[in-house]
């Protein structure tokens, strides 16, 4: 079982409540006095009667609103945590041991919203893997950026293993959910994921298409060279757009270099660089305890 919540952490644009305390605290300050008395009776009743949690789930949105959880996230941010996301997770929360019985009926009768709501949850949960693994697999499957988004938190990061995270990153880049959202993903970055997208790179250059300049820190970790040494190969093709997509790429990478550059001899100077290279080690114990 894993409980991976554990703090704040700050995202590009967003704030990702990783505590329950932390959570209910941010959430009382965004509800009126009618929505907090709402959620504290239908807390009270939950933990009460585990499976009031059927009827009482589909109505928190109307009870509590829909707006984002942090008053400075982004609009169409698919990261930011919303009002009943974070009212969801602590009515799960509220079921203690009995949660394990109920999410996955939750999340496949629920609707988008209400799904997004058990995917944000698994983090602050103890729940079996053979019931929180199968939830972030299904929701990856669909083409739902919001769903997608729930779904790659701290639980994701923490317990599924190194292909099904790199087969979610490389959907993210693909359907447009941006990367600096996944709060977990430099420390589960792999060799194998960094030849994925730069394999992911050279097709779009080949096709005469950009390339996402957010693949190139994660490929540039690694340095897969075959891989890089294709698009490079680019530059030499008869085919006027596969140069200049070969060109565009490029550039695009020496950019996102000189970015990291710049931001890592910001946090040198500041005294503390951290999470480049963090140590793999923490996430693959949890996955295997």
């Amino acid at each position: 079982m894993a409980r991976c919540a554990v703090g704040w952490a700050q995202g590009v644009g967003h704030v990702i409540p990783l505590d329950h305390h932390s959570l209910e605290r941010a959430l009382a300050a965004r509800m009126d006095t009618s929505s907090r008395r709402w959620l504290e009776q239908a807390r009270s009743e939950v933990e009460r009667d585990p499976g009031a949690i059927a009827a009482i789930f589909p109505a928190v949105g109307r009870a509590v609103g829909r707006a984002p959880l942090h008053p400075g996230a982004r609009a169409g941010d698919v990261h930011a945590w919303t009002l009943d996301a974070a009212a969801r997770t602590l009515l799960l929360v509220a079921l203690g041991p009995a949660v394990g019985g109920e999410i996955a009926l939750l999340y496949r009768h629920g609707d988008a919203a209400e799904r997004c709501g058990v995917l944000r949850a698994l983090a602050f949960l103890s729940v079996e893997d053979a019931v929180g693994v199968p939830l972030v697999e299904d929701a990856l499957r669909t083409n739902d950026l919001h769903l997608i988004a729930a779904s790659l938190g701290a639980y994701a990061f923490a317990r599924c293993d190194d292909a099904t995270l790199a087969q979610a990153v490389l959907k993210c880049v693909f359907v447009g959910v941006p990367l600096a959202g996944l709060a977990g993903l430099q420390e589960r970055a792999t060799p194998e994921l960094a030849a994925m997208l730069a394999r992911y790179a050279h097709e779009r250059v080949a096709a005469g298409r950009d390339v996402p300049g957010e693949v190139w820190p994660l490929v540039d970790r690694f340095g897969p060279s075959a891989e890089l040494a294709a698009i490079e190969s680019e530059l030499t093709r008869p085919e006027p757009d596969r140069r200049r997509a070969a060109q565009d790429a490029l550039a695009g990478r020496a950019a996102q270099g000189a970015l990291a550059n710049h931001a890592m001899g910001g946090a040198l100077g500041g005294g503390t660089a951290q999470g480049a290279h963090a140590d793999r080690a923490p996430a693959r114990a949890r996955r295997e305890s």
